[in-house]
């Protein structure tokens, strides 16, 4: 069972989503040495993008629609401790992200 879930419901549709998701993994791979690979859907639809990602005492994936972006985190001995912390600076992180997105209104 992963450590943090993180679940974020969107009006996005699948093209904006893999925007956001790509932001993502940008400053994951810069801000925190994360590994990721991202695995566009085969489905004409985008039906599920994945992203998968490791690094020091953690890893995990992420899961894209045109409606949900589903985050699941295992985190390590050492980083375990510091859940609470972590989850919050990921879910903060992910919702500046799809406000940027968000149209004004």
């Amino acid at each position: 069972m992963p450590d943090i879930q993180i679940e974020r419901q969107h009006n996005l549709g699948m093209a904006r989503a893999r925007e956001v998701a790509r932001q993502w993994v940008s400053q994951a791979e810069r801000d925190y040495g994360l590994s990721c690979t991202y695995e566009e859907s085969a489905e004409a639809n985008g039906a599920c993008d994945r992203v998968h990602f490791s690094g020091a005492g953690a890893s995990g994936t992420v899961e894209v629609t045109p409606e949900r972006f589903g985050m699941n985190v295992q985190l390590g001995f050492l980083l375990g401790s510091f859940s609470d912390m972590i989850e919050e600076k990921v879910s903060r992180n992910l919702d500046e992200l799809l406000a940027r997105e968000r149209p004004a209104g």
